[in-house]
C-alpha cells in the first residue's frame, strides 16, 4: 500500500511519529520537513492530487487543527477527506464514506492516539452497499 503523507508545521511531528509507527508502509511525503512555519494548502494540493490521480492509494493530512487540510483536499475532485478525532469516526469515514484521506489535528489530537486513529482507518474498508449510491452522488456534484 502506497500512502500519501503531508503536514504543515504544527503536524510535522505526527507526521513522522506515524510514519514511524507503520513501517510496512510506503509513505510518499510531501512535506514539510520542520517545524518552520509553512502553509498547508503547499502539501496538501500535491498529496491530494496524488491520491485523486491513483498515484497514491490513500492519504494522511496533518495540520494543526485539521480542518485547513480538509478543506485543501476536499477541493481536489475525488477526494473525500475526513477529518477523525477519534476511532469511531475513522471506522465510520471508511465503512460508510469510503474517505480516500485522512485529517488529523496536530494540535489537538496526542501522538499516541492519533496513531490508534490512523491503524483504525488504515483497516477498515469500505462496506459498499447502499452507501455506494451516495459515493456515486457526491461524484455526479463534482462534475
Amino acid at each position: 500500500m502506497k500512502i500519501a503523507i503531508g503536514s504543515d508545521h504544527a503536524g510535522f511531528e505526527m507526521k513522522e511519529a506515524i510514519k514511524s509507527a507503520f513501517p510496512e508502509i510506503e509513505f510518499v511525503d510531501f512535506g514539510t520537513n520542520s517545524t518552520e512555519s509553512m502553509d498547508y494548502p503547499d502539501t496538501g494540493y500535491p498529496a491530494a492530487k496524488a491520491v485523486a490521480e491513483g498515484k497514491c492509494d490513500k492519504g494522511i493530512l496533518i495540520c494543526g487543527s485539521g480542518i485547513g487540510m480538509s478543506i485543501t483536499a476536499n477541493k481536489v475532485p475525488g477526494i473525500r477527506a475526513a477529518l477523525c478525532g477519534n476511532t469511531d469516526i475513522a471506522r465510520l469515514s471508511r465503512l460508510h464514506n469510503d474517505s480516500n484521506i485522512l485529517v488529523l489535528a496536530g494540535r489537538f489530537t496526542a501522538i499516541p492516539y492519533a496513531i490508534d486513529i490512523t491503524n483504525v482507518w488504515l483497516n477498515t474498508s469500505f462496506e459498499g452497499k447502499r452507501h455506494l449510491n451516495r459515493i456515486n452522488k457526491i461524484h455526479q456534484g463534482e462534475r
